[in-house]
């Protein structure tokens, strides 16, 4: 740990919209950090948010990652830059929390996956929805056997991202750099919450297109069909083509119950019992200035700040993160082949 406070003392790589949103977490009141430094390939920027904040302002990641009072690092740049530096921060000897997804292949993932393992440092991967209330419960449910045999489910990612959106950043929409579109991107959220309550998946099939955009290479749409290892079906959508789109919805379907959430609430949760009412935990009322994400986030950020004060795993350890990617990939290739194709398994 750092000296001279409590507070665990992060560094931040990347200054664009998502990391900035990060130095504001990290130098709020009452948080569990400090902003340690900051570094991204606009120097400008750099200099800005140093004097902003009374922090060292470096000129490379070799030099941030040398500060000795720095314990941690949040990663936020493009996703087809991970690799390279979650695997230089873990070999440095600093904790990452690492925007999502772990990376854009799953050789690039076992790559870091086996550097995390090596260093004995936790790594993280960015996936806040895990700490919503309800599907905290809801994998609760799921454990103690409330919803019977999981036999289905039904995950709809209905999303709008405007022409402009793609042309903003000359890496956007494009496989070097995202990986992917509309479930690489956006959707890989919703896939790390399905692995992580119904468990891994055994073959996908999957239909990609490109419906409503123009100067991209990746996906605005997809849909998948996918089995379990448990023996569970389960359909999947996400795309960035709904205009005026409704909410992200989860539907888990078991022989002894059901439960859905619309945008992370609970609308339906009926068992053999007849209809149940969810004790679910209400977001603390003093925090009510931040947004639904930003609680999320900020509950995501606790966990990190812990596991790293009790050595122990996270609650999104590397290892489900590199499981939502080769979910991801096995989609692309089925979409590519029109053949259903099986996730690379873990390598040991």
């Amino acid at each position: 740990m750092s000296t001279g406070s409590d507070n665990l003392a992060i560094g931040v790589i990347g200054l664009g919209i998502i990391g900035r949103q990060h130095v504001e977490r990290f130098t709020a009141a009452d948080t569990p950090v400090s902003l340690a430094g900051v570094f991204d390939t606009n120097a400008a920027l750099v200099q800005e948010f140093a004097r902003t904040h009374d922090v060292p302002g470096v000129s490379s990641v070799e030099e941030l990652l040398a500060l000795e009072d720095m314990d941690a690092v949040v990663i936020a740049v493009p996703s087809g830059l991970h690799r390279d530096l979650t695997i230089a921060a873990l070999q440095a000897g600093k904790h990452v929390l690492l925007e999502k997804p772990i990376d854009i292949s799953v050789a690039a993932a076992d790559e870091i996956l086996q550097a995390a393992r090596t260093s004995g440092k936790v790594l993280s991967v960015v996936s806040q929805r895990r700490f919503a209330p309800a599907n905290q419960y809801i994998k609760q449910l799921i454990d103690d056997g409330g919803l019977g045999r999981i036999t289905s489910a039904a995950i709809e990612v209905p999303l709008w991202r405007t022409q402009e959106y793609y042309d903003s950043a000359g890496w956007r929409g494009t496989w070097a750099m995202d990986g992917g579109g509309a479930l690489m991107n956006q959707g890989v959220h919703l896939v790390d919450l399905a692995l992580w309550l119904l468990g891994d998946v055994e073959e996908v099939y999957a239909h990609t297109g490109l419906l409503a955009h123009e100067r991209i290479e990746v996906e605005d749409t997809v849909t998948i069909t996918a089995r379990l290892q448990s023996g569970a079906f389960m359909t999947f959508l996400a795309t960035t083509a709904a205009h005026s789109p409704p909410q992200i919805r989860v539907n888990i379907m078991g022989d002894r119950g059901t439960i859905v959430t619309v945008k992370e609430e609970v609308t339906h949760f009926q068992t053999v019992d007849g209809a149940q009412e969810p004790d679910l935990e209400v977001l603390p009322l003093e925090e009510s200035e931040l947004s639904e994400t930003e609680h999320l986030q900020h509950r995501q950020l606790l966990d990190f700040v812990q596991a790293v004060r009790n050595d122990a795993p996270a609650l999104v350890t590397p290892e489900q993160a590199r499981n939502a990617v080769a979910f991801i990939e096995a989609v692309y290739e089925s979409g590519r082949t029109g053949q259903p194709v099986r996730p690379a398994p873990l390598p040991q």
